[in-house]
């Protein structure tokens, strides 16, 4: 450990925002424990990058969090933890008043309650402080990874802006829980990236519409789907990177004054100013007429 920048645990780190902080992470001198959910996943990574030490967590499993735990707690010893990187997530799209309940429990599970239970089990490691760490700096850092519908629900994304605003609640309490204990927790926010998450988002539409009556789903139909395919087109083009949000997360990780939150992307960032500053109708009108995207007119941003 002392040739590190000390051990990090991040969630969800098979593809995605994941992988690329795994891997952004490892270049940057930490030793990286990747949490990946099958076998497959593990052994890609390791040839990607030997410096990753894959780990198999199911972060909506209790058992598995638990073996986790003790394999990495066995690998840092007493130098503890740095950080916990709660990156693991899904993204539920369905009208609300077709919301299969199933669903809605699978988003809160990995996106919700599998956070909560790896922060209650990795939190000791976290309040180690390494010898020769700075002691005005944090002892331990949590990272949540949320996103800009942490701040603004667009509609067909409820199941996702439930999950995302309980994090950013869970994490404003956690954050003001954990300060004298020397834990510093911030949020990251990213816009639209392009990830694989998006590309499931056009089989579960058809898969919530065909589950539905036909009276029923032919009120949504029409406009649930053109909202998912704008959204999967308006990730693809999105010049927003996830090096950026690898980036924004190695900076929580290594700030002596980490952020709260960190909003990535020209999309996060007007989210970020036009919650603050336009009222909810206009929020409203604003989003009906430029769909998933969400534009600050100019008059407002000066």
């Amino acid at each position: 450990m002392s040739d590190t920048r000390g051990a990090v645990l991040i969630t969800g780190a098979s593809t995605g925002l994941g992988r690329e902080t795994a891997l952004h992470l490892a270049d940057r001198g930490f030793q990286v424990f990747a949490g990946v959910r099958r076998e497959a996943d593990a052994q890609e990574l390791r040839q990607a990058d030997d410096r990753v030490e894959p780990v198999i967590v199911d972060v909506t499993a209790a058992e598995s969090i638990a073996a986790a735990h003790k394999l990495i707690a066995d690998r840092v010893g007493a130098a503890g933890l740095t950080g916990l990187v709660n990156n693991a997530g899904v993204c539920v799209a369905a009208p609300i008043e077709l919301l299969p309940a199933e669903d809605l429990r699978a988003q809160l599970e990995v996106t919700l309650v599998g956070p909560v239970q790896l922060i209650r089990t990795f939190l000791p490691l976290l309040r180690i402080r390494a010898a020769g760490a700075p002691t005005r700096a944090p002892a331990g850092r949590i990272v949540n990874v949320a996103s800009g519908v942490g701040r603004l629900a667009t509609p067909y994304h409820g199941a996702y802006a439930a999950a995302q605003f309980g994090k950013v609640g869970l994490s404003d309490a956690l954050r003001r829980e954990l300060a004298p204990l020397q834990v510093s927790v911030s949020i990251i926010e990213p816009g639209a990236v392009s990830t694989p998450i998006w590309g499931k988002l056009g089989e579960g539409a058809e898969r919530v519409l065909a589950a539905a009556p036909d009276e029923i789903a032919d009120l949504y139909r029409d406009r649930f789907l053109a909202f998912v395919t704008a959204n999967t087109q308006r990730a693809q083009a999105s010049r927003t990177k996830p090096a950026q949000v690898a980036t924004a997360i190695e900076h929580a990780l290594t700030a002596q004054s980490p952020r709260t939150r960190y909003p990535v992307g020209a999309d996060s960032k007007a989210v970020a100013v036009a919650t603050r500053l336009l009222p909810n109708r206009l929020l409203d009108f604003v989003m009906e007429r430029t769909g998933p995207a969400i534009t600050v007119p100019k008059e407002v941003r000066a």
